[in-house]
């Protein structure tokens, strides 16, 4: 294996040889949050893609090395980002095992692919020792207001999260949770996002049934969410103590409360995180 340029023993800040496997579009989300963190030369990052054409489009978008050639990037970078669709990501790491170490970082963020898959795939083979960690952000994480949720595999240290942190730490929040609560946050952050622009869209179009422009309504729906969660956020309060500052006696907004309960708002968003969590579950079953 090539020596990487930063040694795996550092500091938090220091240099980073990364590489980027699967540069669809969550790797290129990933490309331009250590592009904005990187504007110093702070970390040297290359990734692949699976033609020649895309991974010369890459290059040409970001400046960045990108090729195609997996086992070169495993073999000269300290931190590995698994950014492939979960089908992809069991041949990918049985065809390069023998070129990761334990002294690199594996950090997958394939939905459903746990750390145990990703320990088996590596085979009988000393990469088994590599410490891993799994990844779940969302596509907010493009312009630096995602959210990420990691775990931690059998070998991974808290040295190892850090480093993590400082990689994602530039796309927006993180929490750490249990592996087994994974699925869990697939279907709510991982997913998430989905059901936001759904209900964006439904105040949108309420708002033309009202007579307002779309552009307007539409600026209307999307703000509306975003303050209400930055006020979640910022506070810390429960949200149903907020609603109700909102709520004045037998004025509007109450009215629109029992229209959203008669039509099971709340219970139909907690059936779509356990339906998409089952999912996530599913797929990882399917895959062995």
């Amino acid at each position: 294996m090539v020596k990487p340029e930063c040694e795996p023993e550092r500091e938090r800040g220091d240099c980073m040889n990364i590489g980027i496997i699967g540069a669809g579009k969550m790797g290129e989300i990933m490309i331009q949050g250590l592009a904005r963190s990187s504007k110093k030369g702070k970390h040297k990052i290359q990734a692949t893609t699976r033609s020649a054409e895309s991974a010369r489009e890459i290059t040409q978008k970001f400046s960045i090395d990108c090729h195609t050639d997996n086992l070169k990037l495993i073999s000269s970078s300290e931190v590995i980002l698994l950014c492939t669709k979960p089908h992809q990501a069991g041949p990918i790491i049985q065809a390069a095992a023998a070129c990761f170490g334990s002294s690199q970082l594996l950090i997958s963020i394939c939905a459903s692919v746990s750390t145990k898959q990703l320990k088996d795939w590596m085979g009988d083979t000393h990469a088994k020792q590599i410490p891993v960690v799994r990844a779940m952000p969302n596509t907010p994480c493009m312009i630096g207001e995602g959210m990420t949720v990691f775990c931690l595999g059998e070998h991974a240290q808290q040295k190892h999260l850090k480093t993590a942190e400082e990689i994602f730490s530039p796309l927006g929040k993180t929490a750490v949770i249990e592996e087994a609560l994974m699925d869990g946050a697939t279907g709510l952050s991982g997913c998430g996002p989905a059901y936001v622009y759904m209900i964006i869209e439904a105040l949108s179009e309420a708002g033309v049934k009202v007579g307002l422009p779309r552009k307007i309504a539409t600026l209307l729906a999307a703000q509306t969410l975003t303050g209400a969660a930055q006020m979640v956020l910022q506070r810390g309060e429960h949200p149903a103590a907020m609603k109700d500052e909102v709520t004045t006696p037998a004025g509007c907004t109450i009215d629109g409360l029992m229209a959203l309960e008669e039509g099971k708002l709340r219970v139909t968003l907690i059936k779509a995180v356990l339906a998409a969590s089952q999912r996530s579950k599913n797929l990882r079953e399917s895959q062995g």
